[in-house]
């Protein structure tokens, strides 16, 4: 009997461990040859990869046409103050396009089996921040791909909005500083925080996950940090090398 409850600890263990998912952070860019990160290409080779997700990053030109792009500006131009027909007159590294983010849903629409990890950026003010989050539901709620995305922002309030606004889109918390008790109290999904935060506090996933939220880790690019999180049970990771930790 003893053998027999060993063996399907060992087992559930294990299992616990596979779950582990990859997303790609800002896409699959570094391919041979490389791409660009948040490009349409980075997310259609995240596509064939065949992995959990992809994350990209949303942001408002001054005139109000949501874009994807990580850092405030594009080129020289910073975008929140900027209207899109400037922007879009600088083209990406790799040749493409300045993406909306009307663009990048319907490319992610392509492969339903993927899942778009639609991270919001902090604004300005949170006026701001409220008016890129309802322009993003709603767009995401014309497309109809209320299913295929979930949420992510370093801003608490971005993320609170969410919610209240769709409450039962899948919402996580990026910037590191709430316990997963603290998650919870907000009304949160789940916690995608640096691994440093869980290695510094090495009880947060196990926590996490009795009180039934997500757990995520950014950005994982060393085989060795993705072990040590998959061995702690953890549900996701996001990566810069999603081709080289989808068959660990």
């Amino acid at each position: 009997m003893k053998k027999f409850i060993l063996g399907f600890a060992v087992l559930t263990t294990a299992f616990m461990n596979a779950q582990t998912q990859i997303i790609a952070h800002r896409g699959y860019f570094q391919t041979q040859p490389p791409t660009t990160e948040n490009s349409i290409t980075s997310l259609q080779n995240a596509q064939k990869l065949k992995i959990y997700g992809s994350e990209f990053d949303v942001r408002m030109s001054k005139d109000g046409v949501l874009v994807i792009n990580h850092d405030e500006h594009h080129g020289k131009m910073e975008i929140s103050e900027t209207d899109f027909k400037e922007l879009a007159k600088l083209k990406l590294s790799n040749g493409e396009k300045y993406p909306t983010l009307k663009d990048y849903l319907k490319s992610g629409k392509k492969d339903k089996a993927l899942k778009l990890i639609v991270e919001i950026k902090p604004a300005k003010t949170e006026a701001l921040e409220n008016e890129i989050v309802e322009k993003t539901i709603a767009m995401i709620k014309d497309m109809k791909l209320e299913a295929q995305c979930e949420y992510i922002s370093f801003s608490l309030n971005v993320c609170k909005q969410i919610k209240k606004l769709a409450h039962d889109f899948k919402v996580q918390y990026l910037n590191g500083e709430l316990s997963p008790e603290q998650i919870k109290n907000e009304g949160l999904d789940g916690m995608d925080y640096h691994y440093s935060v869980f290695q510094k506090n090495p009880t947060w996933i196990a926590e996490a996950k009795k009180m039934g939220l997500i757990t995520n880790s950014w950005t994982v690019n060393d085989p060795k940090v993705y072990e040590e999180l998959k061995a702690q049970g953890i549900g996701f990771v996001t990566t810069n090398i999603p081709d080289q930790l989808k068959d660990k």
